[in-house]
């Protein structure tokens, strides 16, 4: 039960938690587009943190995650709408505030269920479908070659924390045939995105060798998905695509930060 009301003050401490950053904001195009991207990976990794929490995998670092996420999100929705002035962007972060308050309790209302996950699930991917928009939008008003890299690299972080959501999801038997396809489907986007990553004549070469840092990581973490078994309970392999994606996280945020200072 104490668990279970720490998790509901999530629902008003990003709020005060921002209390204290009024201040922030976004700098200029492509830190919006860093930001505007990152949304997306933060949907997804507020769902694989639930997920995790309801199967019992690395309990205490998915509570952390979760609040953290939530946080972060309150944070960039907050910039972003105000730096977004021309309507069509600011009409898309408008209805991402909605999408994202109805997405919240879902998260943090009730104990996490395989019933709950569903909703949440579902949830996760009409908030994403809006951060895309937001900075695809984005990134079509840079105009520059290097925006679409920085949209490029930051949706890697999307992907990562999408295969570990989809396969924690899977593995729980949430719409099991659909997150299966899901996974496949995100496999093959991030080597694709990797491949055109490290071949762009913007990319540096310290910078290829970070991209080939992520590859190593995903090679182990690529093994681990391979072996999705729905209605799998096992929490070693669990634990291992949850911590995977977050060191797959870090090294792509780190790129997709450099890519956004080259802009």
């Amino acid at each position: 039960m104490e668990l279970l009301r720490r998790r509901q003050c999530l629902l008003w401490m990003p709020a005060l938690w921002f209390a204290g950053h009024v201040h922030a904001e976004v700098r200029d195009l492509p830190d919006a587009i860093n930001k505007a991207g990152r949304l997306r990976m933060l949907s997804q990794r507020c769902a694989k943190a639930y997920l995790a929490l309801g199967q019992k995998v690395r309990t205490e670092q998915a509570e952390k995650v979760l609040a953290d996420s939530m946080a972060l999100f309150d944070r960039h929705l907050v910039e972003l709408r105000a730096y977004a002035h021309a309507a069509p962007i600011a009409k898309v972060y408008e209805q991402m505030d909605s999408s994202w308050s109805a997405f919240k309790p879902l998260l943090v209302g009730e104990r996490p269920s395989a019933k709950g996950a569903d909703a949440v699930m579902v949830a996760a991917t009409q908030v994403l479908a809006l951060a895309q928009q937001g900075t695809a939008l984005l990134e079509q008003s840079s105009g520059k070659p290097v925006g679409r890299l920085v949209n490029l690299a930051g949706r890697q972080r999307m992907l990562s924390q999408r295969m570990a959501a989809t396969y924690l999801g899977a593995a729980w038997g949430v719409q099991a045939d659909g997150l299966a396809r899901q996974l496949n489907q995100a496999r093959e986007e991030f080597t694709q995105a990797q491949a055109v990553l490290k071949a762009a004549p913007e990319t540096s070469a310290a910078l290829r060798s970070e991209l080939e840092m992520v590859d190593q990581q995903y090679v182990f973490f690529d093994a681990a998905l391979r072996a999705l078994k729905p209605g799998n309970t096992d929490t070693r392999s669990l634990s291992e695509v949850f911590t995977t994606s977050e060191r797959i996280l870090q090294l792509m945020d780190e790129v997709t930060a450099q890519f956004a200072r080259l802009a």
